[in-house]
Parts: C-alpha cells; structure tokens; sequence
C-alpha cells in the first residue's frame, strides 16, 4: 500500500561529500544552473539553451570533477521551481537516474525589503538554500510538490478543457445580449436553437431592422456558440464512455461512487476525484490545505485576528467545493452536515451564513475523501442505487 504523500522534509539521509546538489532557475529561453560539486570550493553556474540533454550532460561533466579530486558521488539531486514547464523534466531525469524534485515556489522564503535585488542568480542562491535545508531533513524548511505520471496529467486535462469551454460560451452569450440592448431589443434569446431562423425578423424599439453589420455578427456569434456546445457534448460523451468501459479502475470507480451521493453530479465528480481525491494525501488536514479552503491567522502579541481563506491551493477545487455545499443544503437536507451548518447559523448576524458556507465546504470535503478511500458515508447522506 502506498505510504500518504510527506514532502516537508526528505526521508533520506544527506551525506554532502558524495551527493551532487544542483538547482535550475527556468525561463523561457534559457535555463540557469546553479550546483554545488564536492570537493570543488566554487559553486559553479552554468547557463544552458533549453536542453535536458545539456543538462544532463553537465551533470555529468560535474560528477566526473568530483570524482577526480577524490570523492565519490553516489547521488545526484536537481530541483527546481514549479512553474509552466510543469514536472516534465522532473520525470525525463528520474528515467536517467537522477533523483528530480519540484519545489513549491511559495515555500522559498524571500526578502522583505521593499525593493530586493531579483536576478536569476540570487534565486539560484535562494534555491540552493531551500534545497539543502530539505535535503537535511529540516522540517518544514520548502515543501515539495508530487510530480505526477502523464496519465494522471493527461486525466485533469478534459475536465480543465471543459471548464474554459463553459466560460468561453458564457462570454459568446453575454457578448450577443450586450450588442442586442444597445440597439434596444431586450426579449430575444440568442440561445435559442431556432434563434438564426429569428434573427432576420428582429425588430428595434424604432421598428427598424438590425443593422447589416450587426446581424452578421450576431450570426457569427451564434456559429461559435454552436461549435462551443457541440464540443462540450463531445467531452460529456467522451468521459461517460470511459466510465463505461473501464468502471473499475480506480479513478473510475472514484467518480462513479461519488456521483452516487444524491447532489453530486457526474462533472463535480470527476472534478474532485482528477484534482484532490486521488492524490494520496497525508491527512484531513492536508486535503483542506490542498483545497484552499483553510483559515489564514494573524496572531501578534494581543493581536488576533482571521485574514480570511488563505487562497494557496486549488482554485478548482475552492470554487467547486463551495457551490457544492450551497447544494448539499438543498439535497442533503436532513444529513448531519447541513444540520450542523443550521445550527451554528440559527441565530448568527448577517453574513455569518457565507463565512460558514466554507467551514461547510471545508467538512465536506474531508467526509468525501473518507468515503472515497475508506468506504466511510457521512452521517445521514442519501446515495443513489450502484
């Protein structure tokens, strides 16, 4: 069985005479490495093209240094900042033997001057001393991210493509309905399927037709919205089929199980299950950090005070999880979470109920990852016949 996920701090011991530490800064053109050779005084930095060979081939270059002044290196670690390129390299270079880490780039504690000097030398600098306080064992010194398999990347991405698509048709429909008011005409449903066939009676308030220009854009517009729907269907249809054919893996089973619970649809589901529920996280706690629904306390001597959610995970997940709980209350009604939620809300002041809709939210999201990885339904939840 797989042991819950814990990069707080590295579990293997670091000896420093034969360990090879590099860092790469990335960017878009180039990439900046920053190493730190045994045996070797200075600390050497390379700036490469964008080539994992390079890379690799440095690396070597360094190892063969070490070992010619003497020491042994028997372990070769690189880290580098999360950031657009994703965990593709780290992957590449785990394949050639070299152990790859992705470092959360909010965990790097930076100055706090006003104005700090930022180059990517310096950040190199910064790297290098997260990465050897984690290799140490120092807990909480950075925290790692999971570098997940290209399947488990790829399963994210339909869901993702599916909600840009859904605001994509949003902004289409928006755009049709403020070109429309300008001219007046405030009851004509651009959504409609015989809405073209419509289009060319439509009258203005001064009894005059649209504008030739206008309804030319109007129908392009309803050309996209058509294309737009057409392809969030396809992307419904395409992940019913995979449930369909493979119900039993594990995601799968994950989806189809959750979407069992009466106020979950199918696309809350999956979007759960790909983004937060299938990781193998360490605790409760741990799924509610990942989730950006956690509190963010700002304590100093007599100060106490609640900045609000600390916003530094999943927005997917954040938004979801609150439009869910609204709709747990609705179709859930009699469980033991809305219970609690109306209790603690009886006879609260204004604004209390969406400060709480989180804490819902929060506690909902911890009993769904019970129930997906240990079996455990909330108290009092109605599902749906398997």
């Amino acid at each position: 069985m797989p042991q819950p996920c814990d990069f707080n701090r590295a579990r293997v011991a670091f000896e420093q005479d034969c360990t090879l530490i590099a860092v790469v800064e990335m960017s878009l053109n180039s990439w900046l490495v920053a190493g730190i050779v045994p045996g070797i005084e200075r600390h050497p930095l390379k700036k490469l093209a964008v080539d994992e060979h390079a890379l690799l081939k440095l690396l070597h270059r360094w190892q063969a240094e070490a070992i010619k002044v003497g020491h042994n290196v028997r372990r070769v670690a690189v880290a580098f900042e999360a950031g657009r390129d994703g965990f593709w390299l780290a992957r590449w270079l785990r394949a050639r033997g070299v152990e790859a880490y992705v470092i959360h780039a909010s965990s790097v504690a930076v100055s706090r001057e006003h104005r700090r000097a930022k180059t990517d030398r310096l950040d190199t600098e910064l790297l290098k001393r997260a990465f050897i306080g984690w290799l140490r064992g120092e807990p909480h010194h950075c925290h790692m991210a999971a570098i997940p398999t290209i399947e488990e990347e790829d399963a994210k991405r339909a869901n993702r493509e599916r909600e840009n698509l859904v605001c994509e048709r949003s902004r289409i429909i928006n755009r049709m309905k403020a070109c429309l008011i300008r001219f007046g005409v405030r009851s004509f449903k651009p959504t409609l399927r015989k809405a073209p066939e419509f289009l060319a009676r439509l009258r203005t308030p001064e009894g005059v037709p649209l504008p030739p220009n206008t309804i030319a854009e109007m129908r392009r517009d309803m050309a996209r919205l058509r294309f737009v729907r057409d392809q969030i269907k396809e992307i419904e249809e395409a992940r019913l089929q995979r449930l369909e054919q493979a119900p039993k893996e594990r995601t799968h089973a994950m989806v189809r199980l959750l979407a069992r619970v009466i106020g979950v649809g199918i696309e809350t589901a999956d979007m759960l299950v790909h983004e937060v529920l299938s990781r193998n996280m360490r605790d409760r706690r741990a799924v509610a950090r990942y989730a950006g629904i956690t509190g963010s306390p700002d304590e100093s001597g007599r100060k106490r005070r609640e900045k609000g959610l600390a916003r530094a995970g999943n927005a997917r997940v954040r938004r979801g999880m609150i439009q869910l709980a609204w709709r747990f209350l609705r179709f859930q009604n009699d469980s033991a979470l809305p219970q609690w939620y109306r209790m603690r809300t009886a006879n609260a002041r204004a604004g209390t109920r969406n400060t709480m809709i989180v804490a819902l939210a929060r506690k909902l999201l911890i009993a769904l990852w019970r129930l997906v990885t240990a079996g455990e339904v909330p108290a009092g939840v109605v599902m749906r016949a398997a």
